[in-house]
């Protein structure tokens, strides 16, 4: 893969998924801020340009596989994997975690108030995250395959009634920047998920579940922003016109 300062990050990502680790290195967002070249992500971010595409070009010299495969799902294969992989995880995990982040607050809040935040911020990504998923399954995800069953008969989609599938997805945008956010924070309070020297085992484990949720979320979102999404959007305007 060519590497130049005009290529897009959520593209590139998209290509292979082993440059969000590039990325996050260098403390880029790939996944809601992706829509941007790398030379406006190494400007908005104050990363070095340079440094930024010598690491892209050393984690592109193998190809990616699996983003590969992912790329050439059809929409309504790649939104059951979604489904499978990611919204299970999700919903597993906002059950899980709580409960350990109750226990840390209420054992080492007092040497660390941010945990009592971290706690705060949790839940709220819980509700925000189970009515998502439930937007997601129930409204922009039937809707998807229906464009794809249409286009299998080659008959023109059922109307929907929030119009252009251009609406519901700036929603979801807009949710994935809000959930973006909220784990930056939760990683600035928790200094990137770092132990710190009076932390107990359940303190690991909870800050672990932590980074894992985000790593996670990180995946699904740059899945759907940067490559469910714009497959959807280019099919229904193909249908339309």
């Amino acid at each position: 893969m060519s590497i130049n300062k005009n290529n897009i990050v959520g593209t590139l990502v998209a290509a292979n998924y082993k440059t969000a680790d590039v990325f996050k290195k260098h403390g880029i967002d790939f996944c809601c801020g992706g829509n941007i070249t790398i030379s406006e992500a190494a400007e908005k971010y104050k990363a070095e340009t340079k440094a930024l595409l010598a690491d892209l070009e050393a984690v592109t010299a193998i190809k990616d596989m699996e983003s590969e495969l992912l790329q050439k799902l059809t929409p309504d294969a790649l939104i059951d994997h979604i489904i499978e992989q990611h919204h299970s995880f999700v919903r597993e995990n906002i059950e899980s975690i709580p409960p350990y982040l109750e226990k840390l607050a209420d054992v080492h809040g007092t040497n660390h108030p941010e945990l009592i935040k971290v706690h705060e911020l949790f839940l709220g990504a819980a509700e925000a995250l189970s009515q998502h998923l439930e937007a997601e399954e129930q409204i922009l995800f039937p809707y998807i395959k229906e464009l794809v069953r249409a286009q299998q008969k080659g008959e023109a989609p059922q109307k929907s009634k929030f119009g252009s599938v251009e609406n519901p997805i700036s929603t979801m945008h807009s949710d994935h920047d809000a959930e973006g956010e909220r784990f930056r924070t939760i990683s600035e309070l928790t200094n990137g998920y770092q132990l710190p020297p009076d932390g107990c085992n359940t303190y690991r484990v909870g800050l672990a579940k932590l980074e894992a949720f985000e790593n996670d979320l990180h995946r699904h979102i740059h899945l759907e922003n940067n490559i469910l999404f714009p497959k959807a959007v280019e099919l229904e305007k193909n249908l339309v016109n």
